[in-house]
């Protein structure tokens, strides 16, 4: 519910409200042009700037750094088409980045290996471009398919899949810290943020050129202001952990740019710029004035939580009605507690408002034609998280003075224990309110605003101990380059400058950082091992030859993400073998050289959601608001965790599952999920006890093997040799061989008398497949031990890795 002072206070981009589609408005519905023309008429009450801070080590007027040098790092070179390589194996060339790749291959003196089965290549091949195992007739169609162009057409059909960008849009959104909470102590839900992880599967599955999907994700609402879609992908932005409790909203803005900024650097470029915000970069040519120049780029950007949906869908016209319900249901109540607190409105807002810091303070209460840009965003944030409840703390606090605070009376008690009194009886109505779904989006934009507040390098990165003023740069190591700011009506354009400089083929590092993330996700490791780290304390590329023939190939191909992902599938690189070789072992014991195909451990969301496809549950449904699948009733996350009502959300892929950061869904927590609480670059890859009793122990794996036995009864029949191999082509896209089966058979026999004997002693009750047809007659004992063999062939090895 948004109450009064909300609406009256909070600024959002409700263009259509105002009849104006797709122009930035206020709540007071004052076009963006409007905007503009006050916010230029506000600038002329100029700010006072904050004087240099005199400490006991620095003085005043120091400036905090000498500007760095132009750094010779390689990463920082301009890529450049390198010459493809002369190789003696011309024939295993398939796409030009293999010449790269068997080229010091030769020179060592070794051989790529032969290529791998062509089962098994499917199964490779599906689970990284879709991020599930392929179905047992998507491999024997591959298999017996004899044409020429049959990788190239197996290469592209996965290439056309939704679920190739939902696979895709997973390993962005680690790097985005992605999360539908704020994280910190009360991790409040966002309830819009489910639309920008929809707007990266649908930027991946659209092949939107990347130079254009960062533009969108840094500058939407500034490049294109009319287009909705480009402010959903400022979410980006957007999805920084807070803590909407914090009384101290300067430091909050310093925190949240700090954020934006480190992510900015970390995922786009690969720098650790974050070392040089408390002191000059002690291994890169980046100093404190190149990192604070940089975060000036985001000094105006504010979080907008209420811009409506342009187009109600199914998702909208749901949430409404739901909220309609709960609303005629809870009316009274919340219109009484409301009369409560419009009898104290004057000192509940003045009691709300002196619980923040002085810094906060100074700008709370100043009067909005006094307001800077600073004020303007403080301001901003104070409506943002102030509600009813809020105001009603007053009556709290000085009820709980017991007659300390000077307010205290019989009156103000009772009026809170009314107050209170109500709350309760409005969580009666809790189940009738909407768990998911909005009908708003969420967005970074500048409020109508194109003046900005100050930036200064801050001594030590405190906050309040300001040096010198800066204004946007770029780093001064990397590049020459001055920004281009053109500021709009309605917003600084630094961010434009920003986005345009990162986007452009000519900056060196976002190129060869992308295609870097795009070979880790199909061989393990990246050409440059530390993905996110291309400066002196990064690994240094294990073949930069191949690094800038894939950047400058990207940027030529129009930087089509699918493309890349394209030249890899078909390269004979990838295509290899991963039997182990010994000769290669002993030449090149890390395998940097790609002489062996390397083997990968699945990660949590593939293992989660193949088992999901294994058992013939996998609800394919895209998109929409996130869901909560069962959990383990000892994980105690009260209503941080509501399971879904509709059974089906169950059974979503993974990428669905609501990303609560104090309550990490535990399957996927288990097998190193991402951590949404900053810009996640590699999945690591840990083996533990818990992993394996986490499959073996949990009701949920245990009712999809129960689902995979009744599948393979169906489609194997009675035939046991026939079910054994039916489970393997499920699982591991190959038949059982002839000792597997012996040991699977011996298992069968052996576990039907363990079963027998215990259900005879009424010890046991059995666990049948589930989904059978009603034409298939089971005995319910042999039944039950072949639920327990399917759930153990699931839990292998062999399943939760791709060779």
């Amino acid at each position: 519910m948004k109450n009064k002072l909300y609406l009256a206070v909070m600024w959002g981009l409700t263009g259509a409200m105002a009849g104006e589609v797709g122009a930035a408005v206020d709540l007071f519905n004052s076009p963006v042009g409007v905007i503009g023309t006050q916010a230029a008429a506000a600038a002329e009450i100029k700010a006072p700037q904050a004087a240099p801070v005199a400490t006991d080590d620095k003085p005043a007027a120091a400036e905090a750094s000498a500007p760095a040098a132009k750094s010779k790092l390689w990463s920082y070179q301009p890529v450049k088409a390198p010459a493809q390589p002369t190789v003696n194996n011309k024939s295993w060339v398939r796409t030009p980045l293999d010449a790269f790749v068997l080229a010091p291959l030769e020179a060592k003196g070794l051989t790529p290996s032969a290529d791998t089965d062509r089962a098994a290549f499917v199964r490779r091949a599906t689970l990284d471009a879709w991020g599930v195992i392929p179905t047992p007739e998507d491999v024997a169609s591959f298999v017996s398919d004899t044409a020429p162009d049959a990788y190239e057409k197996l290469a592209d059909r996965l290439l056309a899949s939704p679920k190739y960008g939902e696979r895709q849009a997973r390993r962005w959104l680690d790097l985005a810290r992605y999360a539908d909470s704020t994280g910190f102590q009360n991790d409040e839900t966002r309830p819009n943020l489910w639309r920008y992880r929809d707007y990266v599967i649908n930027a991946f599955n659209q092949d939107k050129p990347y130079s254009r999907f960062i533009q969108e994700q840094l500058a939407g609402d500034e490049l294109w202001p009319d287009n909705q879609e480009a402010l959903i992908a400022t979410g980006y932005m957007a999805n920084f952990p807070d803590n909407h409790n914090s009384r101290d909203l300067v430091q909050r803005k310093y925190q949240i740019t700090t954020d934006i900024t480190d992510t900015v650097g970390k995922v786009f470029l690969g720098q650790t710029v974050e070392c040089a915000r408390c002191h000059n970069h002690k291994f890169d040519k980046i100093s404190q004035k190149d990192y604070f120049s940089l975060q000036a780029f985001f000094a105006n950007v504010s979080a907008v939580d209420n811009i409506p949906a342009a187009k109600k869908g199914e998702v909208e016209r749901k949430y409404e009605a739901a909220l309609a319900k709960w609303e005629a249901a809870t009316k009274d109540i919340r219109d009484k507690q409301k009369a409560i607190i419009d009898t104290v409105r004057d000192k509940a807002e003045k009691h709300h408002k002196e619980r923040y810091l002085t810094d906060s303070r100074e700008a709370i209460f100043k009067p909005k034609a006094e307001w800077t840009a600073q004020d303007r965003w403080v301001n901003h944030r104070l409506a943002h998280v102030t509600n009813e409840r809020s105001l009603a703390a007053y009556l709290e606090d000085v009820t709980e003075s017991k007659g300390n605070h000077k307010d205290y009376s019989p009156e103000i008690v009772a009026k809170w224990e009314q107050y209170d009194k109500l709350s309760e009886e409005l969580k009666k109505f809790n189940d009738l309110k909407p768990k998911t779904g909005s009908t708003e989006i969420s967005a970074m934009t500048e409020l109508g605003h194109a003046d900005a507040p100050p930036s200064y390098v801050f001594f030590g990165g405190d906050h309040e101990r300001p040096l010198e003023q800066v204004q946007p740069a770029f780093p001064e190591a990397i590049t020459g380059e001055k920004p281009d700011i053109k500021p709009t009506a309605f917003s600084s354009g630094r961010r434009t400058a920003l986005a345009n400089w990162i986007a452009s083929a000519n900056n060196p590092l976002t190129a060869r950082v992308f295609v870097n993330r795009v070979w880790e996700q199909y061989f393990g490791r990246g050409i440059v091992e530390t993905v996110s780290d291309f400066g002196k304390a990064g690994q240094k590329p294990s073949n930069p030859e191949l690094l800038d023939h894939l950047a400058d190939n990207f940027i030529k191909q129009g930087w089509s993400v699918k493309k890349l992902h394209r030249e890899i599938l078909l390269s004979s690189a990838y295509r290899q073998s991963s039997a182990y070789r010994e000769d290669v072992a002993k030449a090149d014991p890390d395998n940097k050289l790609l002489a062996v195909f390397p083997r990968k451990r699945l990660e949590a969301e593939q293992i989660r959601d193949s088992l999901l496809v294994a058992s013939g549950k996998l609800e394919d449904k895209i998109g929409g608001p996130s869901v909560f699948p069962p959990v383990p009733a000892n994980l105690g996350a009260g209503n941080q965790w509501e399971v879904s009502k509709d059974a089906n959300d169950h059974n979503r892929r993974s990428l669905y599952i609501f990303t609560r950061r104090s309550v990490p869904y535990p399957l996927l927590e288990s097998f190193n999920m991402a951590s949404a609480q900053e810009a996640h670059s590699k999945r690591e890859v840990t083996t533990s006890p818990l992993q394996s009793l986490t499959l073996f122990n949990s009701d949920v794996v245990f009712g999809w093997s129960q689902a995979l036995a009744g599948r393979v009864i169906n489609e194997a029949g009675t035939d046991e040799s026939a079910q054994l191999d039916r489970l393997y082509q499920i699982l591991f896209s190959r038949t059982a061989t002839g000792s597997e089966k012996e040991t699977l058979q011996k298992f069968l026999n052996n576990h039907e008398k363990v079963v027998r004997e215990k259900t005879s002693e009424g010890k046991f009750a059995v666990s049948i497949p589930t989904g059978l047809k009603e034409s298939q007659k089971v005995d319910p004992i042999r039944a039950a031990a072949f639920v327990d063999l399917v759930h153990t062939v699931a839990n292998s090895n062999e399943f939760i890795y791709r060779f």
